[in-house]
């Protein structure tokens, strides 16, 4: 991956050599005020970084204020379009980066990518864990993946933006244990706030995230840690890894800061010899300590090569995991369904709405119509597939939402058309789930599906 790098120019030297020595007591910070961009909701790995950040920064007096501006969506794929586009030249903004959205650039095809910023350097490395809530009936990654590999897709996997390090950890899981990739039903959030909640609810079998944003529910006793995909166990946590379970997989995410493109020499000087002073701060060392994060600093021309590295490691695996470019897999669409089902039940009542406003006019005045008990009993059935299908499961409210809308048009036969209903939710199921490999949640149903 070429990325935009300043060359040194004899003065930037000099003004490295400057900033390399120590700074003197009551040195003015190098920025009155600095933006740091979050491209994700708040609550995740990237938000977390940034507010670290600008604790420290502020505390170690390397900056007079600093400011978090939190850009969601796309796996921060959004938020680098609008760093690119808005922030372009400006020598007062950075925003952090990393893994995920090498895998967002490339799942996503992305018009923008990472070799039209300025790359800052490497900051952290953080290791994954599976959990569970603590009221699970899995009480160790034996039971899960006993249940995963007898029918994978009743196992829904919770974590951050599709594409991203969490979705990777689950196939290479998945591969590990002989299971395809394609089909891990996971559910992808755009916060860490949101998957969060979906895993404390129960909405969600297993979450998989960064050890940091889990730590408060894992000492609280809230969620267990089923597996953690470090080589080794860490000392200051007590859960075996994936690899001592007998599943051969070490995956560690990193994070980043970059700058944005266009910016002068002088601002390209600023802004690393404020981050290397970060990074040796006390504060930062604390932080490290604090979130269970590793120290991954790494700057100049060997963080490009490790960029040009990783965007060929990551491609390497999304393609594996059926995720890359020129794929077609689909991602987990559990929630996009209801909104197509919605769509053609509007196509279709509008067409019978019109067949019937033809027919009115010929039939005689005695007819009485149906009046609105179809469209309440479609709208019933469209209401139930919406709120209930991620708990209940896509057999048991689509079979409800057809069977009303048979009972809208047709109110002789009601155990034929439950029956019908039945089969044609059972039959979509089993075609978009078995044969096109489109994950549809199982619900209730899981254990039999």
């Amino acid at each position: 991956m070429m990325m935009h790098r300043l060359a040194a120019a004899p003065g930037v030297l000099a003004a490295l050599m400057l900033f390399a020595a120590p700074a003197p007591a009551g040195a003015q910070p190098a920025y009155q005020h600095l933006r740091i961009i979050a491209p994700a909701a708040p609550g995740g790995g990237w938000d977390q970084t940034a507010r670290v950040m600008q604790q420290v920064l502020q505390g170690a007096g390397l900056v007079h204020t600093a400011s978090v501006e939190n850009i969601s969506g796309a796996a921060g794929t959004i938020g680098l379009a609008r760093f690119i586009g808005a922030e372009r030249g400006q020598g007062d903004v950075v925003m952090v980066s990393g893994l995920i959205m090498v895998s967002a650039i490339v799942t996503n095809g992305s018009p923008v990518t990472l070799r039209e910023v300025t790359p800052i350097a490497r900051l952290t490395g953080e290791y994954e864990v599976i959990v569970v809530p603590a009221a699970s009936p899995f009480r160790s990654l034996q039971d899960l993946i006993g249940t995963f590999k007898q029918r994978p897709e009743s196992i829904s996997w919770g974590g951050g933006s599709a594409g991203g390090s969490d979705q990777i950890l689950a196939g290479l899981v998945a591969d590990a244990v002989g299971v395809s990739p394609r089909r891990v039903n996971y559910i992808a959030f755009s916060g860490g706030g949101e998957a969060m909640s979906a895993i404390l609810g129960g909405q969600v079998s297993v979450g998989i995230n960064g050890l940091a944003e889990f730590a408060p529910q894992i000492e609280a006793g809230t969620v267990r840690v089923l597996g953690l995909s470090s080589a080794e166990r860490l000392p200051s946590l007590e859960a075996p890894t994936l690899r001592e379970q007998g599943v051969d997989v070490e995956f560690e995410n990193w994070r980043s800061l970059v700058a944005p493109p266009g910016i002068s020499r002088d601002d390209l000087a600023r802004v690393e010899k404020t981050t290397e002073a970060m990074v040796r701060s006390a504060e930062w060392r604390g932080a490290l300590e604090r979130y269970r994060w590793i120290d991954r600093y790494l700057a100049g021309e060997a963080f490009d090569r490790f960029m040009e590295a990783e965007d060929t490691r990551v491609r390497s695996i999304l393609i594996k995991l059926g995720l890359g470019p020129g794929n077609t897999a689909p991602l987990a669409t559990g929630r996009v369904y209801p909104l197509l089902v919605l769509a053609g039940l509007l196509g279709f009542g509008g067409a019978a709405l019109l067949a019937a406003m033809r027919t009115a006019g010929a039939s005689s005045r005695a007819h009485v119509g149906p009046g609105w008990r179809p469209a309440a009993l479609m709208a019933a059935g469209v209401a139930l597939d919406l709120a209930l299908m991620e708990r209940a499961g896509f057999v048991i409210t689509s079979a409800a939402l057809f069977w009303l809308t048979a009972r809208a048009f047709d109110q002789r036969h009601p155990a034929r058309d439950a029956l019908f209903a039945v089969g044609v939710s059972t039959g979509s199921y089993l075609l978009f789930v078995r044969v096109l490999n489109v994950m549809l949640p199982a619900g209730l149903l899981a254990r039999w599906l």
